[in-house]
């Protein structure tokens, strides 16, 4: 496994936000953590990528633990995050944007650059010397992940990329991290799209107020109606 989360407990001030999560990721899947708002998806990715402190509990990544390491080594060693609201730039322009976020390849020959970023996302390309501040949703969405590749992680952390975009977008964002699932990145993803969920995950896991309700196939989930009705908006 290429990250194991193992019984972590987050919280806010006082406010109990996860309850004992676990989860693993292998090198090369794609899965999916799937629950509604406020269920806890969004923390778990940030417990992970070292934004929010867990109070107990293990994250191990690579065979290291790094829990309560800043957020900053853990970027270092692999690990890339697109959060919900994406903290592009506004000032800069769109290639500003890419090429401050860029860093050396560790686990690869080839690493990602700005024209690699284009060809995966051509309207970039067609927005270089525009401010990040001017791009529309979909735009600064595609900035945000590009922005996160140019650090060429192993581990790609996406925090519901598709929300509040028009479907057109949502299905080409989709297009695209199909694409990367099939340069062999490893991808592990929040969201609330039931559909997309299943056709770009090898696994699931149903979150609902703090807790795993399910881990499974996206087969063994379809077939579960007792969790959907309990747990997801399907």
């Amino acid at each position: 496994m290429i990250l194991e989360v193992s019984k972590i407990n987050t919280y806010y001030g006082k406010s109990h936000i996860l309850f004992d999560v676990s989860l693993c990721v292998s090198e090369k899947e794609a899965v999916c953590i799937l629950g509604r708002n406020g269920a806890g998806k969004t923390t778990t990715l940030r417990t992970i990528m070292g934004l929010t402190a867990c109070r107990s509990g293990k994250v191990r990544y690579d065979g290291r633990d790094i829990e309560g390491l800043p957020a900053y080594a853990i970027a270092k060693i692999g690990l890339g995050f697109v959060p919900q609201d994406r903290m592009i730039f506004p000032d800069l322009t769109v290639e500003e944007n890419l090429k401050v976020a860029q860093k050396p390849p560790i686990f690869r020959t080839e690493g990602w650059t700005v024209e690699k970023v284009y060809e995966l996302f051509p309207a970039l390309g067609g927005r270089a010397k525009n401010q990040g501040g001017y791009l529309s949703g979909g735009e600064q969405q595609m900035l945000a992940v590009g922005r996160t590749l140019m650090g060429n992680p192993s581990l790609l952390l996406l925090d519901e990329v598709t929300e509040g975009l028009a479907p057109l977008v949502v299905e080409m964002l989709e297009e695209k991290i199909s694409e990367l699932k099939s340069m062999g990145i490893t991808i592990l993803f929040a969201e609330q799209n039931f559909d997309m969920a299943l056709r770009l995950s090898e696994r699931l896991y149903v979150l609902d107020k703090g807790r795993i309700r399910f881990e499974g196939t996206g087969n063994e989930l379809e077939g579960n109606e007792e969790v959907k009705n309990a747990h997801l908006l399907v």
